[in-house]
């Protein structure tokens, strides 16, 4: 048995804001039409991280039985390192994953949107098949796409439906920022894994695109957020505020275009993470004023 600390690095913490900020900025989207609920958006907030750290158990699983992780570099590989049998992390993702579908449930039947649950399932079909299965979406190059919906578009638009009871502008805005940066968090990862995902036959979006043309990807997703914080203060003007997350995103996108490679960029998952969460914070208080 591993300790505990490897199961807690195996959860890969460094992606969490991917599942805590677009909680708070669908939080903050209902808030500025009067709907937020802080119980439905701590029900939203167990959804979105059980699906995270299922995901991320599921990914060491899958990714370990397959020998994929044999050369990565990055946080530990619970299955890859033999710290844990297959069968035990398999076994925390499915956890998590129910863990998720109860909360969601819950959450559904408390907002009155039964149909939630089907959206749900899918959620929770995703993220076993991102790179579960025989033919996982994940070695396609769809990764990104799939942490934009379900990371963006799903889980800030849920999570302000759940509370105010419909979806606003200013909701669809942050849901797509945040969609963004997410996506970015994963694109980053990947360049980091770019060699030995296509040695090991992972496509994944960064082998399709190539070096360069992933890093200009990954400045744009993180801009994105500066972009639709023009079109946010139209409704509320005190949210060029969040212009605040910018200079986690320069450094980000500065360690990124100079061409680090490997564990130099392992930092910038990280920074990009709390680069999410300060532009997500900022936009939910002011939109909640």
């Amino acid at each position: 048995m591993t300790d505990f600390r490897n199961w807690f690095l195996g959860a890969r913490p460094h992606t969490w804001p991917n599942a805590i900020a677009p909680v708070i900025a669908g939080s903050g989207a209902a808030a500025a039409v009067g709907g937020f609920h802080s119980g439905r958006a701590l029900l939203a907030l167990a959804v979105s991280m059980g699906l995270i750290v299922g995901v991320n158990y599921a990914n060491d699983y899958s990714d370990g039985i397959r020998g994929t992780d044999d050369e990565r570099s990055g946080p530990v590989r619970l299955t890859a390192s033999r710290l844990a049998k297959p069968a035990h992390v398999k076994y925390a993702a499915f956890a998590s994953l129910a863990l998720a579908g109860i909360a969601g449930v819950w959450l559904s039947l408390a907002a009155n949107a039964p149909w939630l649950i089907i959206m749900g399932c899918f959620c929770i079909t995703a993220a076993w098949f991102y790179t579960g299965g025989k033919n996982p979406y994940g070695y396609r190059g769809y990764g990104e796409l799939a942490i934009f919906i379900f990371f963006g578009l799903v889980a800030v638009l849920g999570t302000e439906y759940t509370q105010a009871g419909h979806i606003t502008g200013t909701g669809l805005a942050l849901a797509v920022g945040i969609g963004a940066m997410s996506s970015g968090v994963n694109l980053a990862n990947n360049i980091r894994d770019l060699r030995s995902d296509a040695r090991a036959g992972k496509i994944t979006l960064a082998v399709k695109l190539g070096n360069k043309k992933s890093r200009r990807l990954f400045t744009a997703a993180l801009l994105t957020p500066a972009v639709l914080t023009l079109l946010v203060i139209f409704a509320h003007p005190l949210a060029i505020l969040a212009w605040a997350y910018l200079p986690f995103a320069i450094k980000a996108i500065r360690i990124v275009n100079r061409g680090a490679r490997g564990k130099e960029l392992i930092p910038v998952l990280a920074i990009t993470g709390r680069g999410m969460l300060v532009w997500a914070l900022i936009t939910a208080l002011v939109a909640a004023l």
